[in-house]
């Protein structure tokens, strides 16, 4: 699957989640839309420079048809940087189509959120009473 495809850092078990469709698309959070196969699989070896991107995703919110599905999704994201270990709060959209070879996602949109924008994927608080 897609989510584990990014902990593992695994370029083509990436791709291998795809459609292979030249109208595919894909935006990282702050970055432009790519499109097509090529520049999907060369978005995600950037992504994956540095080895393998732990996601925590929450909230899912699936949207089914029998030939279509949009999954909405919140997610904690850690990956090592030339900075060290940075954390970052996503919000993202998967759409899947059915095709002859199963369910393959042919859009990816993701935007950065903010910590208190989310607050239902912090660690909870412990209160005492």
């Amino acid at each position: 699957s897609f989510y584990e495809a990014m902990q593992q850092g695994d370029l083509d078990k990436m791709m291998s989640v795809w459609a292979d469709d030249e109208e595919i698309a894909c935006v990282h959070p702050g970055g432009p839309r790519v499109v097509g196969t090529v520049a999907v699989r060369a978005g995600f070896e950037a992504v994956f420079v540095n080895g393998p991107v732990h996601v925590q995703v929450h909230h899912v919110r699936r949207m089914e048809t029998a030939t279509m599905a949009i999954h909405h999704v919140t997610e904690k994201v850690q990956a090592t940087t030339e900075r060290g270990l940075e954390t970052a709060y996503v919000i993202a959209t998967n759409v899947f189509v059915r095709t002859a070879m199963g369910w393959r996602m042919v859009a990816h949109h993701a935007s950065a959120g903010l910590p208190q924008d989310l607050p239902d994927i912090i660690e909870p608080r412990t209160i005492l009473h």
